[in-house]
């Protein structure tokens, strides 16, 4: 049905209009619900795959006889993994399209968690979840920086939370592909269900376009009208081909630099992300990659753990819900904030211990505030960058968080050890989601609303730049 609200007369008189602007002008439509639906399947399975090592470990720790240190060298090596494939694929996205790398991350992922299921020692695993590591943290990056660049600027926020929702599917159905399968059918069988996300990529080649932004920073022009005008079809608009007065000349490509994003214009913003991402990354991994294992030291069997995790994970939707709904109401900044202080609480409180009501009520508020900041920092992320640097600079924040992956499972393994550990553990969380909070709110720029043209330059005031 056609939308009143869209500037017809524009696109009738305004032949050469951008074509920026007629993508930012097109409402919702099927064709950004089918993108999110697809990219989000995606997204799911790099969950599933991340999620299923950390319900194995209890298992392998038993079977292979690992000491804590051991099951947290096998935690960190999948973020030593994701640190190089978000610096790689988001460099690679910027060169060679988003759309191909969302596709080759995903195989690259699912054949590696495929290998796992015949590691045949310790060492061979610690090589097969590097590879894992490699792709899922290629794929997160990029597929972020797609959905970014065609969703409209008034639910931007809300798309891109939605599509981080997709985690905590993805992690759910980790924990009841473990809860059912290991103890019928070992860790094995886990793995090579977690191989099967590779088919999806087939659906993916058919069906995801590349980004208009991207084609347009490449010269592509007439493959992005087409796409724009395919989006102006579903949603309903009488639209005009593109007209173009003169031939357009191919614009000079302009080389991808690391060096742009600690310029003068982005060092800010850059330097915010970076923190940003290694707070989260690190209370992420170090806690939930850890839960089931934690759970079995404060005496819970682990049929048991896994049934307790399967709740706090099902607390992690509303958490995305909620985030959702007020990241394009209240803004970025006040939710991103809000959600890290109301995690380091729920952390501390969690730690204490107690009874099974006390430590189901605490971890599932704690995984509502965590998943739902970690949807707010994928729709902040990209915004904070221009299109020819845009999938870039958010690998190298996604990469920099990856460190912090790296150190948290092994610090937590050597601090489980000590008579304290599990309360001086989540201490430690609480304290560095709170430092998070505080550089969020110091150095964060608002972006509520704004078009993905209309990027810093120098301060916070926000200038249009097409590029």
């Amino acid at each position: 049905m056609y939308n009143k609200n869209y500037d017809k007369t524009n696109v009738k008189t305004g032949v050469n209009m951008n074509i920026v602007n007629r993508l930012e002008k097109i409402p919702v439509c099927s064709f950004h619900y089918r993108l999110l639906f697809i990219t989000g399947l995606g997204w799911m399975f790099d969950a599933m795959d991340t999620g299923i090592i950390a319900f194995v470990l209890p298992t392998l720790a038993k079977v292979w006889g690992l000491t804590t240190a051991q099951m947290g060298y096998i935690g960190s090596i999948g973020l030593v993994g994701m640190a190089i494939g978000a610096v790689m694929a988001g460099e690679f996205a910027d060169r060679f399209g988003r759309k191909k790398m969302f596709a080759a991350t995903l195989v690259i992922y699912s054949l590696a968690t495929g290998l796992c299921s015949i590691a045949w020692s310790y060492e061979a695993l610690l090589a097969f979840r590097f590879l894992v590591g490699f792709g899922l943290g290629g794929q997160l990056p990029v597929a972020v920086t797609l959905v970014t660049e065609f969703s409209p600027p008034n639910v931007r926020g809300k798309f891109i939370v939605l599509l981080e929702s997709f985690w905590g599917v993805g992690w759910l159905v980790a924990a009841l592909i473990s809860y059912l399968v290991i103890p019928k059918f070992g860790w094995h069988v886990a793995f090579i269900i977690g191989a099967l996300p590779a088919l999806y990529v087939f659906y993916i080649w058919k069906t995801v376009p590349e980004s208009v932004r991207y084609l347009l920073n490449k010269g592509e022009d007439q493959e992005a009208e087409k796409i724009v005008l395919a989006m102006e079809a579903a949603a309903g608009i009488e639209s005009v081909p593109f007209v173009r007065e003169t031939k357009a000349e191919k614009p000079a490509q302009v080389k991808v630099a690391f060096s742009e994003i600690l310029t003068s214009a982005y060092l800010k913003r850059t330097i915010m992300l970076w923190c940003l991402w290694f707070g989260i990354v690190y209370s992420y991994y170090g806690i939930f990659t850890w839960l089931p294992s934690l759970m079995v030291t404060q005496g819970f069997t682990e049929i048991k753990t896994f049934e307790y995790v399967i709740i706090m994970t099902l607390a992690q939707l509303p958490g995305y819900f909620a985030a959702a709904y007020l990241v394009d109401r209240i803004g970025r900044k006040a939710t991103l904030v809000g959600f890290l202080t109301g995690c380091a609480i729920c952390a501390y409180f969690f730690g204490q211990g107690g009874s099974t009501t006390v430590v189901l009520t605490w971890g599932s508020l704690m995984s509502f505030f965590n998943l739902g900041a970690w949807g707010v920092v994928y729709t902040y992320t990209p915004e904070m960058y221009p299109t020819r640097v845009r999938a870039l600079g958010s690998g190298w924040a996604a990469a920099i968080g990856r460190i912090g992956g790296i150190l948290a499972p092994t610090i937590v393994g050597i601090m489980l050890g000590s008579k304290q550990g599990f309360q001086d553990i989540f201490l430690m969380f609480t304290g560095v989601m709170l430092g998070v909070a505080v550089i969020v709110a110091a150095l964060g720029p608002e972006t509520k609303g704004k078009t993905l043209d209309e990027i810093s330059v120098g301060n916070d005031k926000l200038e249009f730049s097409n590029r």
